[in-house]
């Protein structure tokens, strides 16, 4: 599950707000939060706005980092031998790696329902403008 470190920032401009920065999954928590959303679209869904986003990866790294903390405590772990991590060891077990998914879900379900950023529209678009989108690169294309 683990992806090799990236160290990246993302610079957001939001009309009629303050610049926000949004730092990229540099490291392994960063990298198993990004895998969780990639393998549950539903969760990503809850949190698409930029201050959503922020929040949401603040939390979750946070949370993460303390369900791995509780696993490593509460599980053995072999020898470290050089062919993995401790939290490659812990990910290998399918009840693990749901522990973290759970947590990364109650995060961004809670971040969804804060009513500070009720108001806030997504970051790219939704659904409805992406089929939109399509039916009109068909009509131009010619295809159906």
């Amino acid at each position: 599950m683990a992806v090799p470190p990236k160290a990246a920032i993302i610079r957001f401009a939001v009309p009629d707000r303050e610049e926000l920065w949004i730092p990229l999954g540099d490291e392994p928590i960063g990298s198993i939060v990004q895998a969780i959303l990639r393998e549950n679209p539903e969760v990503a869904k809850l949190v698409e706005s930029p201050h959503r986003i922020l929040a949401f990866r603040t939390f979750a790294y946070i949370r993460c980092g303390i369900v791995l903390g509780q696993l490593l405590f509460d599980n053995d772990v072999p020898a470290y031998d050089g062919s993995e991590s401790w939290v490659e060891a812990l990910l290998k077990d399918p009840a693990h790696h749901e522990a973290l998914t759970i947590e990364i879900r109650d995060v961004a379900r809670e971040v969804a329902a804060d009513p500070k950023y009720a108001d806030e529209e997504p970051l790219g678009p939704d659904d409805a403008a992406r089929e939109r989108f399509r039916r009109f690169a068909r009509e131009r294309l010619g295809q159906t």
